[in-house]
């Protein structure tokens, strides 16, 4: 029986059991998701969910569920103290609720000195399974639901994934593909390539029928995913570009729009400039990260481009798609960042004209070069810092985004908003629009006319 196989067979115990325990309480049982970081950890979860919905498990807040996962990041300090923080939390309800079960999974749980820490000091979790483990999850609840221990299964690599299992969409009409995993870069502050794992990418193959299903259940936007797209295909043989992969994504009949993230700018190619360019339903966003405009300090960060390169990058991709919207990310206070490095970031951002940057002050990882370097940035210099980044990004981005007032584009609409008798969509740039509209528009593509720009975001109404 291959690994695939032995999952799906747990997947029916799993139905079996649940629905005896739920006899037993006279109720379905209840979980609860919830998701720390990023799009990829995000779509993870679908899959959690996807699973424990097949198995008979309806979804719930956390009071009321039997069993809770938090899928958890580890990218920056303050994603594991709230981990933490909701531990504690977790605790007392478990006190009063001695049958649910807590499991905890995704990039911190690939940490050996946290998984130590909950082993430690949080006894009432019941399961940890880490970012190699998703496929097993079937196994994993069988076990936690009749095994009279906490069960921990971590592993180091895997060439297996979920990606055939069961998903729960958080929309009917947009969903995210994964096209790769890990990555290989090792950005000195980044402690990704420990917890997620080397790349390697899925076959064109299977990434293309599984949009292709999507489109066929109604899906008229897909993301593409992975933690350096850029780098697609560089395990595969024969190799084959993301460029490649892209346009024949943009080829699938019905697919109305294609995103992607996260592009490296070392490795973005002309090729990938030109399929953008020439395809109308791959949308017009591109997020390239830059995290410092300090030659310097990218050097330091071990970034592999220049400050003049990325420069020169952005300059291309406008030429080719003049109205493109780019975002970015940026930390401050990296090690060793001057008074000159960080004027450079703000003469960057003025120059890039960004749409929108999100910005990050450093957080030290454990296990990361970075967190052993000298010259490490004082608290209140960063805090000062970051205000001003914040000032600087506001101000060039209500202008970047401020181009098309006035202007009729296509919205693809998301949900309700919040104000009564408002919807809210997207145009293809990735800018959020609020309009006058009903709730039978949501998943459909509407041309609505941009009266106002309000900072990152548009009213306007429909035409």
């Amino acid at each position: 029986m291959t690994s695939k196989e032995m999952q799906r067979d747990f997947l029916e115990k799993d139905t079996a059991l649940m629905r005896d325990i739920a006899a037993q309480l006279g109720r379905p049982l209840r979980y609860h998701v919830a998701t720390f970081g990023c799009q990829m950890n995000a779509h993870d979860s679908e899959k959690l969910k996807g699973i424990l919905t097949v198995c008979g498990l309806e979804e719930s807040g956390e009071d009321e569920a039997d069993l809770i996962i938090y899928n958890t990041c580890t990218v920056r300090e303050n994603a594991d103290q709230r981990v933490y923080g909701r531990l504690g939390y977790l605790s007392g309800l478990k006190k009063k609720r001695p049958d649910m079960k807590i499991a905890l999974c995704g990039c911190m749980m690939q940490e050996p000195h946290v998984v130590e820490k909950i082993k430690k000091s949080y006894p009432h979790v019941d399961l940890i399974f880490g970012t190699h483990n998703l496929y097993t999850f079937p196994e994993l609840l069988y076990r936690t639901f009749t095994e009279d221990a906490r069960i921990v299964e971590l592993l180091d690599s895997s060439n297996e994934s979920a990606e055939d299992m069961p998903s729960e969409r958080n929309y009917a009409f947009k969903s995210g593909v994964n096209i790769m995993f890990g990555c290989n870069n090792f950005c000195t502050y980044c402690i990704v390539p420990y917890v997620r794992g080397r790349e390697r990418s899925r076959t064109p193959e299977e990434i293309i029928a599984e949009v292709k299903t999507l489109v066929s259940k109604g899906v008229v936007e897909v993301m593409l995913l992975g933690q350096n797209v850029n780098s697609y295909g560089k395990t595969l043989e024969p190799q084959v570009s993301f460029a490649e992969l892209l346009q024949q994504v943009a080829d699938v009949e019905g697919l109305e729009r294609v995103r992607f993230m996260t592009s490296h700018p070392k490795d973005l190619s002309d090729e990938l400039i030109e399929v953008m360019k020439k395809n109308k339903n791959i949308c017009r966003h591109l997020h390239l990260p830059v995290q410092s405009g300090s030659t310097s300090l990218l050097k330091k960060m071990n970034r592999k481009y220049t400050r003049e390169k990325y420069l020169e990058l952005v300059d291309k991709i406008r030429a080719a798609m003049p109205d493109i919207s780019l975002t970015t990310d940026i930390i401050v206070g990296f090690p060793g960042e001057t008074d000159q490095d960080f004027e450079d970031t703000l003469s960057l951002v003025e120059l890039c004209g960004y749409d929108s940057v999100f910005t990050f002050e450093y957080s030290k990882r454990t296990g990361t070069p970075a967190a052993t370097m000298p010259d490490q940035v004082p608290e209140a210099v960063v805090k000062e810092r970051f205000a001003r980044l914040l000032e600087t990004v506001r101000r060039t981005g209500e202008k970047a985004s401020g181009r098309f007032e006035g202007a009729t584009m296509p919205v693809l609409v998301e949900e309700k908003n919040r104000e009564e008798g408002l919807m809210t969509g997207r145009l293809e740039h990735n800018i959020v629009v609020h309009f006058p509209g009903t709730p039978d528009m949501i998943g459909t593509i509407v041309d609505v006319k941009l009266d106002s720009c309000k900072g990152f975001y548009y009213l306007g109404h429909r035409v």
